[in-house]
């Protein structure tokens, strides 16, 4: 049995796509996965499965529809993974809540850096299937804009440690 973190895309995030937690994480049960537990209500589960990344993220994106009535996106990561990304942060001085990994499906393209629109001195770094960012001053009045970052979900790195911590133990 492998522990695994979900992270679902656009889901109560301004007033969008609104899920209460309870019902992820029954959802997840349904599902067959052990172990459901959510944090915050942004969209982030962490539970126990013995299936693939690739049948869970099938599994959570089909029931999620028949939910809401639209897709929603699913970004999945092992325990394993959840740790790396972050140990990899490339910003680890910097405030937690001011640095963000987007989460992709695949690596970010080559041509991810020379895709941004916007930049203001935030700094931007690629890792495995994430995109750095550290937004210096905050990222209240960033204009920055990554169009390899569309169809990922980001989360600060707060977040990224209590996930990592919570995969860890489940």
């Amino acid at each position: 049995m492998n522990s695994f973190v979900a992270l679902l895309r656009a889901v109560n995030v301004g007033g969008t796509g609104k899920l209460p937690m309870s019902d992820l994480k029954e959802m997840c049960e349904e599902l067959g996965f052990g172990a459901a537990r959510t944090h915050i209500a942004s969209g982030n589960v962490v539970f126990t499965s013995r299936k693939s990344e690739a049948a869970i993220k099938i599994a959570l994106e089909r029931r999620l529809e028949a939910y809401a009535d639209k897709p929603v996106g699913v970004l999945v990561r092992d325990a394993t993974e959840m740790a790396q990304v972050l140990a990899d942060n490339p910003f680890p001085k910097a405030a937690p809540n001011r640095t963000m990994a987007v989460f992709l499906d695949r690596a970010p393209p080559p041509d991810t850096l020379t895709g941004v629109s916007g930049q203001r001195g935030e700094q931007i770094r690629l890792g495995r299937r994430e995109i750095f960012i550290h937004y210096g001053e905050g990222m209240a009045k960033s204009k920055l804009v990554i169009a390899a970052a569309r169809t990922g979900t980001a989360r600060n790195m707060n977040t990224v440690a209590t996930l990592a911590r919570m995969a860890a133990e489940a």
